[in-house]
């Protein structure tokens, strides 16, 4: 993932609305180096998981519908992350031939929903549903209908799953042109082989060699948390923009920088705790703590429609 973490510092230095904050990234590392925190990767119970294949199937169909959970009607009406996974758990529960290649491929909007038992139009359904039926498609053409396969095929190298899921299913190539520079950012790729990792406790299919060169996963949620730690700061107007629910667009540079200068500042918090402590923290576990700080403390988030997040 050397061209995330490259890209990203290259807009951490050509920023011009989000700073990293050193000074900040100092006062959390302090506070964190000599009790890391660690987070379980299915600490509310809300996954489903059966040590097989079907695992796999599962978490591929919810990476790949793992963004955008707003607009809503209230705050309290909002689709959120825990309703679109518990969801998807019942959903298979209720029928194991429901993520099947074919089946995938078939899918309505409505349907979708009757499927995650959600009331309402989904935030941008018509791309969720374009997206399933991308999955269904690549992978019983591909890969035997089988996300398995998928992973079996990466050789226990998490860079190679990230390269393989962004090579076949274009709906994961997250990416923007930043001051005419490509970056890199491939959250919902990274967060696949993550989810893996974390779900199979780096066994069987969860196996990976190379885990440690995923980097955090950037979306809503941690950037906010960055900025309440003192690890981000913004512009005035970027602080109003959010602070008034104003909607920024995807790929403007404002959202390219909150998420690479939250991937650049995780990195180097990752980096410093290394250097602190002499203990090895991963990215991955790093973004998880922060992710899980964000969702309980429900922090006023940037707002900007994508598929990628």
């Amino acid at each position: 993932m050397e061209e995330v973490r490259s890209s990203s510092a290259w807009v951490a230095t050509h920023s011009s609305h989000v700073v990293v904050d050193s000074t900040g990234i100092e006062k959390v590392v302090e506070n964190i180096k000599d009790s890391i925190p660690k987070v379980e990767w299915d600490y509310e119970g809300i996954h489903y998981f059966d040590n097989g294949p079907l695992t796999v199937q599962y978490l591929f169909v919810l990476d790949a519908l793992n963004f955008c959970f707003w607009p809503g009607k209230t705050l309290y009406e909002d689709l959120n992350y825990d309703h679109l996974a518990s969801g998807l758990k019942a959903a298979l529960q209720n029928d194991k031939s429901a993520f099947d290649a074919d089946r995938l491929q078939k899918y309505t909007g409505s349907q979708l929903r009757e499927l995650l038992k959600w009331p309402r139009p989904l935030p941008l359904e018509d791309e969720r549903v374009r997206l399933l039926h991308e999955v269904g498609l690549e992978l019983e053409r591909n890969f035997g209908g089988k996300a398995s396969d998928l992973v079996e095929l990466s050789g226990k190298s998490a860079v190679k799953l990230v390269s393989l899921v962004t090579r076949h299913f274009p709906g994961f190539r997250d990416h923007s042109v930043y001051k005419g520079h490509q970056v890199f950012l491939y959250k919902r790729a990274q967060i696949f082989a993550a989810d893996i990792w974390g779900a199979f406790k780096g066994q069987g299919y969860g196996e990976f060699n190379d885990i440690g060169a995923i980097t955090m996963f950037a979306d809503y949620v941690v950037p906010a948390v960055l900025q309440q730690l003192g690890v981000l700061k913004y512009s005035s107007s970027l602080a109003s923009t959010i602070e008034t629910n104003g909607e920024i667009g995807s790929g403007t540079e404002e959202e390219v920088e909150l998420r690479a200068c939250s991937v650049y500042a995780v990195e180097k918090m990752r980096e410093l705790i290394g250097i602190k402590s002499g203990k090895q923290v991963l990215s991955v576990e790093l973004d998880l703590w922060l992710w899980s700080v964000g969702v309980q403390s429900a922090l006023q988030h940037h707002r900007t429609l994508s598929i990628y997040y």
